[in-house]
């Protein structure tokens, strides 16, 4: 009797329409994967957990309402033994160790190849962390010691939710909007402000502004988010 190979179920969670087809079209063509479902935020990615049964959640980190990150925590909390691969149009240097603290165990940008895309799951699927070599040795010298201080940049030093805040004034958010996008108070997102502040080293609010929106804008310019994952 032939055994069968196992076919890893894949859900798909990023607000792009077009980058979801490429994305099943790519996964669905690769043996050994097939893709179970997909999704356009957070809530509803979270909920097809349970009705698809996925052995990988393919995340975005930039979706609207509640962020990838925050799903990730979400997921891994809930379901542990899923395997969680983000897929994101921000730099790994940026997201990377934030994204594996909080329990996924890959991360690659949108602007690599289908090629690479497919081998890094693979990886994943088999129990292994894909990152690039860089990240992987920054992660290292976190946990020996070794990584100087100056190298790390004041971004990093944010926590997670003053990281989702500061990226929301980057956007333009006012203090009302960050807290009924986050699901905080006023006054909590005030106190958050207040943190950001004194860790970016600025004295100001309008400082805080001017420097949230500069850097959201070169994020934003320097990676195409529509980029689509492709065989060669």
């Amino acid at each position: 009797m032939i055994k069968q190979e196992k076919i890893h179920k894949v859900l798909i969670v990023d607000d792009h329409t077009i980058l979801r087809e490429g994305l099943c079209q790519l996964i669905n063509s690769t043996p050994g994967m097939s893709v179970c479902g997909t999704a356009k935020n957070a809530h509803e990615g979270f909920e097809l957990i349970e009705k698809t049964q996925p052995d990988l959640v393919l995340v975005d980190i930039s979706l609207p309402g509640k962020s990838g990150l925050e799903l990730i925590k979400d997921i891994h909390a809930v379901y542990p033994d899923i395997a969680i691969f983000v897929l994101s149009m921000h730099e790994e240097s940026l997201y990377a160790e934030r994204v594996l603290r909080a329990g996924a165990r890959g991360y690659l940008m949108k602007s690599e190849g289908g090629e690479k895309l497919i081998a890094a799951i693979q990886k994943v699927m088999a129990g292994g962390i894909s990152v690039s070599d860089q990240v992987a040795n920054r992660i290292l010298q976190g946990v020996s010691g070794k990584r100087k201080a100056l190298s790390i940049s004041p971004i990093e030093a944010l926590s997670d939710r003053e990281f989702e805040v500061f990226q929301l004034i980057g956007k333009g958010y006012g203090s009302r909007q960050i807290a009924e996008q986050l699901s905080l108070s006023v006054k909590t997102v005030e106190a958050y402000r207040a943190s950001i502040k004194q860790k970016l080293y600025l004295k100001s609010g309008p400082q805080l502004v001017h420097y949230a929106i500069s850097w959201q804008q070169s994020q934003t310019n320097s990676v195409d988010s529509n980029t689509l994952p492709t065989n060669n």
